[in-house]
């Protein structure tokens, strides 16, 4: 049995549900596409890994997406108890490194995630920051419920209030560069994965003229 696992959250890919704040500033259908953009630049830094994958759908599962990849539905009433449970999950599977990422990093890659593996053999834990202070990556070789619980999902102070109670608690952790997502029109604008995205940009010109 393969000892790593890969877990990555996604979210259905449905007009209005994702990508909501960058939608407030390109639309709902543009936002949409952006994401599925994402999505493929997820998949591709996933695929070809040493470790198995798993991919937790939001709300149902998607039959036409991810093809190959074994398919679930995240479990939980917040995003804390949806990676906690999903953690669980892996390590009662007989798992001893687990790495769950996002769906939504226009720069994340394959080194990432096999990075994170490599410092799980010596840590606890590990976290990619995003530029917002969350993380987009998290990697445990050992459950720790109370990263999961009481936390400020979706604000700037996520990871500092994070590893501040892992330091109290002497568990030990590292962290991998800091990368940004994608949650404003600012955001994509400012990003490789647009500027060198002729097929994007067209996409979103078309959908606005």
């Amino acid at each position: 049995m393969n000892k790593e696992l890969v877990i990555v959250f996604v979210k259905n890919t449905q007009l209005g549900k994702v990508k909501t704040r960058l939608a407030r500033t390109i639309g709902d259908e543009a936002a949409l596409t952006v994401y599925s953009e994402l999505l493929k630049v997820t998949e591709k830094a996933v695929k070809h890994l040493d470790a198995d994958i798993q991919i937790h759908f939001s709300k149902h599962i998607e039959s036409s997406n991810w093809n190959g990849f074994l398919k679930t539905i995240q479990q939980g009433k917040d995003l804390g108890e949806r990676m906690y449970n999903a953690f669980q999950k892996g390590f009662s599977e007989g798992y001893e490194r687990i790495v769950l990422i996002g769906s939504d990093l226009p720069d994340i890659s394959k080194k990432h995630t096999q990075q994170a593996f490599d410092k799980l053999k010596k840590q606890d834990a590990v976290f990619g920051p995003a530029e917002d202070g969350g993380y987009y990556l998290i990697g445990l070789s050992n459950m720790h419920r109370c990263i999961f619980e009481n936390k400020p999902w979706s604000q700037p102070q996520l990871l500092a209030e994070t590893t501040t109670e892992l330091k109290q608690q002497t568990i030990s952790f590292t962290t991998l560069e800091t990368l940004n997502d994608i949650d404003t029109f600012e955001d994509l604008v400012a990003s490789k994965f647009y500027q060198n995205n002729n097929t994007l940009q067209e996409k979103i010109k078309q959908i606005h003229d």
